[in-house]
């Protein structure tokens, strides 16, 4: 056989094989129901991510299970986690959408509450690269961020490994602030409502999606000041507002890098996640189907609808830059942990 000829049947032999294994993956899907579990309270910004997801997805995985949604909130998604890194099926047939900080929390957090390895978990993919943002109410004691920073400002947060806890924290740290954290709440809806309770005065650690949808009347009429971006990129309509990037305020090359630590895994600012023992071939035909989910005509009509960013990374680039971030010199590690009371 020439080099040629033995080309082409190379290369027949592996579509082959493909089209058997996306088969096999059909065959094993098809009839099934897949549960998205959302790590957070319903009716909050990664809720409506969370069900977005899976109105389209079904049709994108081979043999078209239904996507049935159900929520696990609790300690900023790390419940629910821990629940499909270890207790759920491993088959594939079980998908989470949860907070960033619970893949970042056996690395910076209380590594005596997780019992999972993050850098194991299935990595499907990400919906948005995220901007969190610090809101307070227009009668706080604040009008910037300067103030902000100073003054005596009561915020809302949920529990430890929630960004609405920790990155109250990281700035309280890294800038020797003076704002109090009331602690506990499930998630952003119950902040929101005790924002608008006056139970609390503000909030850092949110995403300006979930402010900027659920909360536009507030917006709107001034009810809430943004005092400033929380992230690694910023978001051009704040910047007309003259919202200032929290990181732009640090001072040195260490303060950069804690904050840095935090603020880069918004850069797969709504995780979706799977059980680290997923078979390969179905990973892979989650992590597709996530990427078709992503383009999909009716998910982006109905993302414009409701006015949500889509802006996805692949399970792939997901996982290289969890790598890349649990790879930084022990010294920033720790140094990030001691920002956020981790032990």
């Amino acid at each position: 056989m020439t080099k040629w000829g033995a080309g082409l049947a190379l290369t027949a032999t592996l579509i082959a094989g493909a089209a058997q294994a996306q088969e096999e993956v059909a065959n094993f899907y098809r009839g099934k129901n897949v549960q998205m579990i959302v790590g957070s309270s319903a009716g909050g910004g990664y809720d409506l991510y969370g069900r977005l997801v899976a109105r389209a997805i079904g049709k994108h995985i081979p043999g078209s299970p239904t996507v049935v949604v159900s929520n696990m909130a609790g300690a900023g998604s790390i419940v629910a986690t821990q629940h499909i890194a270890i207790a759920a099926p491993k088959d594939g047939t079980v998908m989470g959408a949860i907070f960033p900080g619970a893949i970042m929390e056996p690395l910076i957090g209380d590594k005596g509450k997780v019992k999972y390895d993050a850098r194991k978990l299935s990595f499907i993919g990400s919906a948005n690269n995220e901007l969190y943002v610090c809101i307070i109410r227009a009668d706080a004691p604040a009008k910037n961020f300067d103030e902000f920073l100073k003054g005596n400002v009561l915020i809302g947060a949920s529990a430890a490994g929630g960004s609405t806890r920790d990155f109250p924290l990281l700035l309280n740290s890294v800038f020797n602030a003076n704002f109090k954290i009331v602690s506990g709440y499930p998630g952003s809806t119950e902040i929101l409502l005790a924002i608008e309770k006056g139970e609390v005065q503000g909030t850092c650690g949110i995403g300006w999606s979930t402010v900027s949808v659920q909360k536009a009347q507030w917006v709107k009429d001034k009810f809430i000041r943004v005092v400033a971006q929380e992230g690694m990129r910023s978001e051009p309509q704040l910047d007309k507002e003259g919202v200032p990037l929290a990181y732009s305020y640090a001072k040195t090359k260490e303060q950069q890098q804690i904050m840095q630590v935090h603020y880069e895994p918004l850069t797969f600012g709504r995780p979706f996640i799977a059980a680290p023992e997923v078979p390969p071939e179905r990973l892979e035909a989650l992590r597709t189907a996530f990427m078709k989910t992503m383009s999909d005509p009716d998910l982006k009509a109905e993302a414009e609808r409701l006015k949500l960013d889509v802006s996805p990374i692949s399970g792939t680039e997901m996982a290289q830059i969890v790598n890349r971030i649990f790879d930084l010199p022990p010294n920033i590690i720790e140094a990030a942990r001691a920002a956020i009371g981790s032990k």
